[in-house]
């Protein structure tokens, strides 16, 4: 029975901490977000493009190594 309240005691400072975590976030304001989210998803797709120019040019190089 002592476990029981122990571990209830652990779980509601536990949740405690938790709230007290989220109380120190610092969200960002909407612009922001917009132009950061822009900048990944342009970068994300300039580095999809060059991994997939890179891997047809190796694959290119490889078959011509083979024949």
């Amino acid at each position: 029975m002592a476990e029981a309240v122990k571990e209830k005691k652990v779980k509601k400072n536990w949740f405690k901490g938790l709230k007290s975590e989220f109380n120190k976030i610092i969200w960002t304001d909407k612009k922001t977000l917009g132009k950061q989210t822009i900048a990944v998803t342009v970068i994300s797709v300039i580095l999809c493009v060059l991994i997939t120019l890179v891997d047809s040019v190796v694959l290119e190089f490889v078959n011509l190594i083979i024949k």
